[in-house]
């Protein structure tokens, strides 16, 4: 068990993990093992995940997220296979707990009376300047 918040805990059996060459640095290994680590969650049909937090996790992965609802995760920072599967695992928790977090809801207020009158002055101010300028041509043409 992956435990991500005290309520949310995933099951290692819904994670997939597999195996990939990675670019980039490694010398003469990276030709030749598969040290990069790509990680698929079934975000969509994953019983462990409350509705709203599944709601919030599609939204927050974006790109990542195949058609068919899998959270794809691609990990190739480190040289060895067990530091980047940790990785992947990482920050599939991490974004699976920032989705977790329930959006603060928005309270709306009124303007003040002091940003009202900014507001109004600022337009007048700009409408002279508009009309002064418009004035000018008129005169000449």
């Amino acid at each position: 068990m992956i435990r991500i918040t005290p309520q949310i805990a995933l099951d290692e059996r819904e994670i997939e993990l597999q195996f990939i060459r990675a670019s980039g640095p490694g010398g003469q290994n990276v030709n030749k093992v598969a040290t990069a680590v790509q990680l698929r969650f079934g975000a969509l049909r994953s019983p462990s995940l409350p509705e709203d937090v599944r709601a919030r996790l599609m939204r927050l992965a974006g790109s990542r997220l195949t058609n068919d609802g899998e959270l794809v995760i691609e990990a190739k920072r480190f040289r060895t296979q067990e530091r980047n599967r940790q990785d992947a695992i990482r920050r599939l928790v991490e974004l699976i707990v920032r989705a977790a977090e329930k959006p603060k809801p928005r309270v709306e207020t009124q303007p003040t009376r002091a940003s009202k009158k900014r507001r109004l002055e600022s337009k007048r101010k700009r409408g002279e300047i508009k009309r002064a300028r418009g004035g000018n041509l008129a005169r000449e043409g």
